[in-house]
């Protein structure tokens, strides 16, 4: 996995150019869980992003979600990842079509 970093050197009398560079990423120790829900809350300095399971999507869970994975990053990196991930989402919504996120538009009446 890699990712792209801009490089903003300038040559004499050159714009800077955005130059994507390669970063190596040691991911063989990582460790995966899936989620269906993240609340995001912070602070002035950091934003604190926790991932868990609604074991019940649709309606208001009777037990309490269990928070499994805590994210906690400063906003830099916040506003990197946001971007990442509205691009992946585009793509995806350009090959498969817009995703409705509100469940109950999504769901069909069973008659």
């Amino acid at each position: 996995m890699s990712t792209e970093v801009e490089n903003t050197e300038t040559s004499e009398g050159a714009r800077p150019q955005a130059q994507p560079v390669q970063v190596q990423v040691k991911d063989e120790d990582a460790i995966a869980c899936y989620a269906n829900f993240c609340r995001v809350t912070g602070s002035p300095e950091e934003l604190i992003v926790d991932f868990g399971l609604n074991p019940q999507p649709v309606g208001i869970p009777k037990d309490p979600i269990v928070v499994k994975q805590r994210i906690i990053m400063n906003f830099f990196t916040a506003k990197r990842l946001l971007a990442a991930l509205q691009m992946s989402v585009q793509r995806h919504e350009a090959v498969f079509g817009v995703l409705e996120t509100d469940i109950q538009k999504r769901l069909r009446v069973q008659q």
